[in-house]
């Protein structure tokens, strides 16, 4: 389709819950004020956090897996490799549970496109995308 004008859809994010309201939504169907949904929330990622630090793997519900992650410099014998020197940038790396993140149940609405403004930076072009809808897009 090189060369041609094509209509595709995207998502239009178009409400965002933040953690407060999130926690609220919870409190409600819980015995749960939001504050203790808020803390146990949290303390179950700084938990989880902690054990992949310490080099576990975390099941963390059914959203999927945490596990620990690193870059490692390549060295030419066993005897040459360091941990402290070799061993960098460590991170969490999240695996989705397929099942979880599966949209089965979701409905559709078309939504008018936006006007075309001029182009922004990249910084304030990701800001507009997170909080403006924007429904169907012209590529090409």
């Amino acid at each position: 389709q090189a060369g041609k004008t094509v209509i595709v859809a995207r998502p239009t994010g178009r409400h965002r819950v933040d953690f407060r309201n999130f926690c609220e939504r919870i409190a409600k169907s819980t015995t749960f004020n939001a504050q203790e949904v808020a803390a146990v929330l949290n303390l179950a990622s700084e938990t989880a956090r902690d054990i992949v630090a310490n080099g576990d793997i975390v099941e963390f519900g059914d959203m999927g897996t945490l596990t620990p992650s690193f870059k490692s410099k390549a060295v030419e014998t066993v005897e040459q490799f360091r941990a402290q020197q070799h061993i960098e940038k460590p991170v969490i790396k999240f695996l989705a549970s397929a099942k979880y993140f599966t949209l089965n149940d979701v409905t559709y609405e078309q939504v008018a496109p936006k006007e075309k403004k001029e182009k922004k930076g990249k910084k304030e072009k990701k800001k507009a995308e997170g909080t403006e809808p924007s429904g169907p897009v012209t590529e090409g």
